[in-house]
């Protein structure tokens, strides 16, 4: 059939999970139907993005987001009571231009990526659409709120309750939804939010491959390190986690890896601790690496990071918040969250000490070390893959 899938962004390069999810579904997408694109464009176009994108396109059709537009867009949603970041994606010039579109190609079906390109199609009634929430980003935001500072607080408690109230408004205006985890589902401020269908991600096992070579890092984060949760988790790993394991282990070292490092990220800089910044080659950071350890406190949805470590044979520490998607995928939905709990072979912390007692041991139980990565490997590879999950989605649509 014929298939256009909305997106607020280009999905490529692939360093936001976003991107990442868009561009694997829109491949597996690709075998079964004629894909239609349309992208926002927020910057500058990497170079080889066309190039990547047209084998599994029909047609390839972008707006370039204006500053004038983005702010219009802001605007509008104030007064409307709309969350900004859906009228920060909002162009009016974008939308006659979907609408355009669809007059052009009469798509059979619509697939609309995240709530911030559902403004487009909410009211359009003539085809199939199915909307893909991704996170409870409403709840996220609230996360964020509880952190900030006195003057971004009352931004986010606003963009909260905006956002709570659209991911349940638009819930009926379209066929089909879809969401990463079980956990965000049951975010969702609906009374019917259980039909949403839960469609994970996946991990691509030719890019993120096992390889032995000389470890140079003892422990590795990565991630998007301009983004909030990111920066957060960075900040309690390199100031607070990893001093402590300093004292015991005084030539360990850590690698924070990811785009965009925000400065106070950048400023964790020293002889033990090595910022990269973007790379073009993630998964060789992970297989000259140990131990990744990801603390994270803010976000929702499923955390891509401890797929690509998990697939490359890396024992993976991190929070309940992160955690928790994973125990569900096992089926342990009904078990409380405990401390160092052992979900598919993730060691699950929520103090300091926690950490501190969980790295050193995987540093020092070389038998635990094997264990941990061979078990989390296995877990990934039976549960995470993107052919398996575009036939989830495949699926979702055809229940038209």
């Amino acid at each position: 059939m014929k298939l256009l899938v909305l997106l607020p962004r280009v999905p490529y390069p692939l360093e936001k999970g976003d991107k990442l999810r868009a561009f694997h579904q829109i491949n597996e997408l690709s075998k079964y139907h004629d894909v239609y694109l349309f992208a926002l464009q927020d910057g500058t176009l990497h170079p080889d993005a066309l190039e990547i994108l047209e084998p599994y396109c029909k047609e390839i059709h972008l707006h370039k987001l204006s500053l004038l537009s983005k702010c219009t867009g802001i605007i509008r949603a104030f007064i409307k009571g709309l969350p900004m970041q859906c009228g920060y994606f909002f162009s009016s010039k974008a939308k006659r231009k979907i609408h355009k579109l669809i007059l052009t190609i009469y798509p059979d079906h619509i697939y609309c990526f995240m709530i911030r390109m559902a403004e487009y199609v909410r009211k359009y009634k003539d085809c199939h659409k199915t909307l893909d929430y991704q996170d409870a980003l409403s709840v996220g935001m609230k996360r964020r709120a509880e952190k900030a500072s006195f003057w971004k607080k009352s931004f986010f408690l606003y963009e909260y309750q905006a956002l709570k109230r659209y991911e349940k408004n638009i819930f009926s205006c379209f066929t089909n939804k879809t969401i990463i985890t079980h956990t965000d589902r049951d975010l969702i401020s609906h009374p019917q939010r259980q039909y949403i269908q839960v469609i994970p991600n996946g991990i691509d096992f030719k890019r993120f491959k096992y390889v032995k070579v000389k470890k140079e890092f003892d422990i590795i984060f990565t991630g998007n390190m301009a983004y909030s949760p990111n920066v957060d988790a960075a900040l309690f790993l390199g100031k607070v986690i990893f001093p402590t394991l300093l004292q015991k282990f005084p030539k360990l070292k850590l690698c924070i890896c990811g785009t965009s490092p925000a400065p106070s990220v950048k400023a964790l800089e020293s002889d033990n601790i090595t910022v990269t910044g973007w790379v073009d080659n993630i998964s060789a950071y992970y297989a000259k690496s140990k131990i990744f350890v990801a603390p994270m406190k803010l976000g929702t949805g499923l955390q891509n990071k401890l797929l690509e470590a998990m697939a490359m044979k890396l024992p993976c520490v991190t929070s309940p918040l992160a955690g928790k998607p994973f125990i569900e995928h096992e089926n342990n939905c009904h078990l409380p969250l405990v401390t160092r709990r052992k979900a598919n072979n993730l060691l699950i912390c929520e103090t300091v000490d926690d950490y501190i007692d969980a790295i050193s041991k995987l540093l020092c139980d070389k038998i635990f070390y094997k264990t941990t990565a061979e078990n989390s490997y296995d877990f990934v590879k039976e549960n995470y893959d993107w052919e398996e999950v575009g036939k989830m989605l495949e699926e979702v649509m055809n229940e038209d």
